[in-house]
């Protein structure tokens, strides 16, 4: 069982490390003046997987994409259920019932 939770908490640093890299390569080609290789469709889904605490934080961290309405709202919601489907799994219950 401890292997589980292991595997459980790399994952979600290897997930955030990932969303906090997606973030600074948006601010640093957005500084250097060339338009990203990526969009937004990213970071979302990078969030949705478990990254959402680490693109809400390193967007306030860079101070970078502020205004952006859709990610202001949309990053704290889904860090919420972040949290939630964290605790479940660390808990024990891997479905949502």
């Amino acid at each position: 069982m401890i292997i589980l939770y292991v595997l459980y908490s790399v994952y979600i640093l290897a997930v955030n490390f990932y969303a906090y890299r997606l973030v600074k390569a948006q601010y640093d080609d957005f500084e250097d003046g060339k338009k990203t290789a990526f969009g937004d469709g990213k970071l979302y889904l990078a969030a949705l997987f478990g990254g959402a605490t680490a693109v809400y934080i390193s967007l306030f961290l860079l101070k970078f994409r502020l205004g952006n309405f859709a990610l202001m709202i949309l990053m704290p919601l889904f860090a919420v259920l972040n949290f939630y489907c964290f605790f479940l799994g660390f808990r024990g219950i891997y479905f949502l019932i």
